[in-house]
């Protein structure tokens, strides 16, 4: 009876695991986790929701949200596409919903429901669960494979192996992959939000605008979306998203940096001093604190006004230039120093990891050494938040375990 042994009980792992076990009747399929549970990323991933995937049909499109990997994973996407992932789980009795910005949950709002579906696969194909197994060595006899479980003597043989394990936050945590023979890209942080030491906007915590635009000053790199202020800075899908595209670029400046918001969104400045006479003329005999014509929260508000040098108690029509300036200038082109991030444990992404040069893009095989696979994070692919990053999860497990199962028969 052939063996698949399968490194890491995260997305990636499960998905090989039980989809090759389906494919293939007989195979037997041990799944080694190093710590004691399973699934950790899908149980906190959308604060405990679970963002499945991201309903992006165009394979082309959806590309475009892999800072790193896109052409190497497009190729798993057309096997195993946002749809595919879709009918996978409502098929085994998980309906999702997609929100406006185009995530995909479980209607239940739990990522529970998807542990539990994928722990029913496991049960039901028989697939042997082992955790604390910590891998610490893996061996090529020429006809299987050999590998070294920590605290355990005998050495557990595998006929293909599938490595899952996620990515690690440094270069020699990925020690005990070397004996493969595959080359390691130097990890970094993908997704991590902004500090801004003891600025006064921090008093701001909890409060977060929809669609603001942010640069990161002397780069190219500008998003736009949701911000959230936290009590170390700037957090929310517009951080996550620059911090993923400029990873690299980022830990070279040691993450010390400027960045420029535009509170208003897309409102050029000039289009705003244009439009500031009308607001003047209709607003006049309005206090500021009061009237705020942009929408914005209303302690954001104040906070701006008070940067400004202007007493929320005067009215529009009684603005002096100087502080009117000022504030137009601050509402969108306000700069901060950004000093250190912040990388939150559980749902850590990392770009860096093994070279996709080395990899089968069609069956994620590794080009060194036939019946070695990969899938997941270990590979050097990541996505922006919103559900790419599961979706390569599920995209690479699905092409290793077809590719498995095709070889075994």
């Amino acid at each position: 009876m052939k063996r698949l042994v399968v490194i890491g009980g995260g997305a990636a792992g499960y998905f090989c695991a039980v989809n090759a076990a389906r494919m293939l009747p007989g195979l037997q399929v041990v799944i080694l986790e190093k710590t004691g549970k399973t699934l950790s990323k899908v149980k906190v991933s959308g604060g405990g929701r679970c963002n499945v995937t991201h309903d992006q049909q165009n394979v082309h499109e959806l590309v475009k949200s892999y800072p790193r990997g896109k052409n190497f994973l497009k190729r798993a996407l057309f096997q195993f596409s946002p749809v595919q992932t879709m009918e996978w789980f409502e098929q085994r009795g998980v309906p999702l919903k997609t929100e406006k910005d185009g995530r995909v949950f479980p209607r239940s709002n739990h990522s529970q429901s998807i542990i539990d579906c994928l722990d029913a696969e496991v049960e039901k194909y028989g697939i042997q669960l082992q955790l604390h197994a910590n891998v610490q060595e893996i061996t090529n006899t020429g006809t299987h494979w050999a590998l070294k479980i920590g605290g355990v003597e005998d050495v557990l043989i595998a006929d293909d192996l599938c490595i899952a394990c996620g990515g690690f936050g440094k270069l020699e945590q990925f020690k005990w992959l070397e004996s493969l023979g595959h080359k390691i890209v130097p990890p970094v942080p993908s997704l991590f939000t902004f500090n801004l030491g003891k600025h006064a906007i921090t008093d701001l915590m909890g409060v977060s605008v929809d669609n603001a635009v942010v640069r990161i000053n002397g780069t190219k790199l500008i998003e736009t979306g949701p911000l959230l202020i936290t009590h170390w800075g700037f957090s929310g899908p517009v951080i996550l998203r620059l911090s993923a595209w400029g990873a690299n670029l980022l830990a070279e400046k040691e993450y010390q940096f400027m960045i420029q918001v535009n509170w208003l969104g897309d409102r050029k400045e000039q289009q705003l001093r244009t439009d500031w006479s009308r607001l003047r003329d209709q607003l006049g005999n309005q206090q500021l604190g009061d009237k705020n014509p942009f929408a914005l929260p209303k302690r954001l508000w104040l906070y701006l006004l008070s940067a400004a040098g202007i007493e929320p108690g005067i009215f529009w029509s009684k603005l002096p230039a100087k502080p009117q300036n000022k504030l137009i200038q601050l509402l969108v082109s306000d700069t901060y120093v950004v000093n250190g991030k912040t990388t939150f444990k559980e749902e850590f992404v990392t770009c860096g990891g093994i070279d996709l040069a080395e990899v089968d893009p069609f069956t994620m095989e590794s080009r060194i050494q036939p019946h070695l696979y990969f899938a997941g994070e270990v590979l050097n692919v990541d996505g922006i938040t919103g559900g790419y990053n599961f979706q390569h999860a599920w995209a690479s497990g699905w092409a290793a375990a077809c590719q498995i199962a095709k070889d075994a028969n």
